[in-house]
């Protein structure tokens, strides 16, 4: 655990140190589009930071290669050059499409390409594990298909999620960090090597995340652009099919005590195989309905519009920063829901838990406007806008006496700054 952590720490703090950098390189390289229609910020914020997240995850693998225990992942397995491989061209594509915007039908070529350059190098599924029926072997055609379909998946679901700051970064980092676990009590718990990689891709992501966080968080002073989220798309589907097409149930049913419970232990890795509801729920739905509205409305697929699930929230009148802090708890809670599923899954508490945190994400959802108040000992300590307003103190209005007509003086121009009248508007001497 601590040479995870170590590499945690070291893609975390190379992403960070080279964001700044990234920023006024993009800035002077002209990667400042201007504002669009389906925009959301005000001002135009430079892209690329895809740059700096691809150089964390170099160094985060060029840590691991030298640590005694993650050396060993490089000796016996080929998927971290897999990953590389194919992470490296699709971080070329994604910055080619920050700077000269390509087409969309380039970008799904291109990954489709990405994809398959992993599966040359051994990064694809096996077999399919199936509930009730056991392990279903695939052939490298059925294996191909299956790998290049679920990284194109996973890259567009963050792709389309990727429109508030901070949004993409932070729900892949719940994601990864609710996989590292699983995958973790899998290699650790278990002894399965295999799913060693898939631990290491894990650690790595909620690195480059975390790292670009504090420069993406509202406002952001970069954004990540597709070279960015197409790139920790690629990284969280490579350690999905790790995990998933490389571990043999059969070897799980050593410490589970049937082939069939092996099976049922692994139902929220296997299920993002199909379509990613448990690790990128938000974004696949996202996907989903975005593909279901653009060709309802006889549009591409690939048009972009203003009905994701973020516009809609800000739309029903959240702010920025709470439609995306409710983005994050649906997130986590679906994917650390299956995370304690896969852990205990006869427990009804686990059941009742979700059901009641659910519950406060639909009070969340139907309050936009409501802003929780600190109480007045904790004022000091929470920002401004949720400080319970002090109403202002009323000053006594005086009530000017009144003037008799015989009282009254003319008021002369040069008189104006005494008698507080403009004097432009000044009256003379009338009888």
């Amino acid at each position: 655990m601590r040479e995870y952590l170590l590499t945690l720490c070291v893609t975390a703090a190379v992403t960070y140190l080279l964001t700044g950098p990234v920023r006024k390189f993009a800035i002077v390289a002209g990667a400042m589009p201007e504002i669009r229609a389906r925009d959301v910020h005000r001002e135009p914020t430079p892209r690329l930071g895809g740059i700096a997240m691809f150089f964390g995850l170099c160094a985060g693998l060029l840590v691991a290669d030298h640590l005694t225990n993650l050396n060993e992942v490089f000796e016996t397995s080929n998927e971290p050059r897999a990953l590389l491989s194919g992470a490296a061209l699709i971080w070329l594509i994604g910055v080619l499409d920050d700077k000269f915007e390509i087409d969309a039908l380039i970008k799904l070529g291109g990954q489709m390409i990405a994809a398959g350059v992993m599966v040359m190098q051994g990064l694809t599924i096996l077999w399919l594990p199936v509930p009730g029926v056991g392990t279903v072997a695939l052939t490298q055609w059925q294996g191909t298909l299956l790998t290049v379909a679920l990284v194109v998946i996973t890259i567009n679901a963050v792709n389309f999620v990727d429109g508030l700051d901070g949004l993409a970064a932070g729900m892949v980092c719940i994601a990864a960090c609710a996989f590292f676990l699983y995958a973790y009590r899998i290699w650790y718990g278990y002894n399965i090597e295999a799913a060693a990689p898939a631990t290491l891709f894990a650690v790595i992501l909620m690195g480059m995340c975390l790292g670009f966080l504090p420069h993406n968080m509202h406002p952001a002073r970069i954004f990540m652009g597709d070279s960015g989220s197409m790139l920790i798309g690629l990284v969280l589907a490579a350690g999905a099919i790790s995990v998933t097409g490389q571990i043999d149930p059969d070897v799980m049913k050593l410490f589970s005590g049937s082939e069939r419970n092996a099976v049922h232990q692994m139902v929220p890795v296997y299920i993002p195989l199909v379509m990613p509801l448990t690790i990128i729920a938000i974004p696949a739905a996202d996907l989903v309905l975005a593909i279901v509205r653009r060709t309802w409305r006889g549009q591409s697929p690939f048009a972009a519009d203003r009905g994701h699930l973020h516009h809609r929230l800000l739309e029903i009148g959240h702010s920025h920063s709470r439609a995306v802090l409710i983005m994050y708890f649906w997130s986590a809670l679906i994917a650390f829901g299956a995370l304690a599923y896969s852990v205990n899954s006869a427990s009804m508490w686990i059941v009742l838990g979700v059901v009641f945190l659910s519950a406060i994400g639909l009070i969340m959802l139907l309050l936009p406007r409501f802003t929780p108040r600190a109480p007045r000992w904790a004022e000091r300590f929470v920002p401004p806008r949720y400080r319970r307003r002090r109403a202002a103190p009323v000053m006594p209005v005086e009530q000017p006496e009144p003037v008799g007509r015989e009282q009254r003086e003319p008021v002369a121009a040069g008189a104006a700054g005494a008698s507080g009248v403009n004097g432009a508007t000044a009256v003379g001497h009338r009888r």
